[in-house]
């Protein structure tokens, strides 16, 4: 047996043929809004509104269904890498004043993508921990996966309460991120864009790392066949565990988007934002990255065209278009098959 076996083993896996209906869903409610808002400017600033928003639960959300899609762990526990994130980016922000003061473009991206870069780092290292001690005991086990993760979830916010405090601590958006640029009649506010081409970069970066790379060869694999992976001379626990601090520092990255976005952090956070990002990934498909995307696109402009129609059924559309979904494809809009 060869190390070629890997690249055998996962090309044996079917290739189905590309299902691009959900794609269409996205399109297909948008659509369906523009004659319900009515005014074209107002539909468009909603949409790209919508998009943001759903661009940033995506990078959220990706590194939970990552997690589950390869590794089988359902961690309940997601939220507190969330939540440290979005603290980190107020202490990062706060301390770079100077820079976010300033009404230069260069120097407030230099202080966010700090801050993007010491929240995924902290996220990172408390992920770490967080499966050593509390998920590595429970490998395979979801009941006492999701307790325990709600637990260490817990138990991170009171940590949390101790270092920042219990209060609402605002997170205003740099100088140069602030307002609004205005394509003819259409308002786009500028730090939409910005969640924009970060959710698209990370959906980018991960199809290619899952699908083009040595090392997404060697996770699939491993997901398919561990032994024969391990067999082969690859330790798969500590690329499993590399996969979970991975999904650990996106969901760091998403909190100081999410954060920056909402302008405000609070120690639950992370919890507020858990059960619309479980809404997604199931939406999605248990596991799919490809799903998730289209997912969290579906949330977002729901939730923003639902807002400015219907303000009380903004509250529980999101459930409501969990259930048509699964009604129409019980297993996900791409479920993953094989694992």
């Amino acid at each position: 047996m060869t190390k070629n076996s890997v690249t055998s083993k996962v090309d044996a896996i079917p290739k189905a043929r590309f299902d691009f209906v959900p794609l269409l869903l996205i399109a297909a409610l948008a659509l369906l809004a523009l004659p319900l808002i009515g005014s074209p400017s107002t539909w468009a600033t909603l949409t790209v509104a919508g998009l943001a928003m759903g661009l940033i639960i995506f990078i959220i959300a990706s590194g939970l269904t990552l997690v589950f899609g390869l590794m089988d762990v359902l961690n309940f526990g997601h939220g507190v890498f969330i939540a440290l994130g979005a603290f980190m980016a107020t202490t990062v922000l706060g301390a770079m004043s100077g820079f976010t003061a300033s009404p230069s473009l260069i120097s407030n991206l230099i202080a966010v993508a700090l801050a993007c870069v010491v929240g995924m780092a902290v996220a990172a290292a408390v992920g770490l921990v967080f499966e050593r001690v509390l998920v590595r005991p429970v490998y395979g086990m979801h009941l006492k996966q999701i307790l325990i993760t709600m637990g260490g979830m817990i138990i991170g916010e009171e940590l949390i309460k101790l270092i920042w405090g219990a209060q609402m601590i605002p997170l205003p958006l740099p100088e140069a991120l602030r307002g609004s640029l205005l394509f003819g009649d259409v308002a786009v506010e500028k730090f939409r864009i910005l969640a924009c081409l970060a959710g698209l970069l990370v959906f980018i970066l991960l199809l290619w790392l899952l699908n083009r790379t040595k090392l997404g060869l060697l996770i699939r694999a491993g997901v398919q066949d561990r032994e024969m992976v391990e067999s082969l001379g690859y330790r798969i626990r500590r690329l499993f565990i590399g996969v979970f601090v991975g999904g650990s520092a996106l969901a760091g990255l998403g909190g100081v988007m999410w954060g920056m976005y909402q302008q405000s952090v609070t120690p639950q956070i992370g919890a507020q934002v858990n059960t619309l990002i479980f809404i997604v990934i199931i939406i999605g498909g248990l596991g799919s990255t490809l799903g998730c995307f289209v997912g969290a696109l579906a949330v977002g402009l729901l939730a923003n065209y639902c807002g400015f129609l219907a303000p009380k059924l903004a509250l529980f559309s999101n459930i409501a278009l969990m259930v048509a979904i699964l009604l129409w494809r019980p297993q996900g809009l791409y479920p993953v098959t094989n694992r």
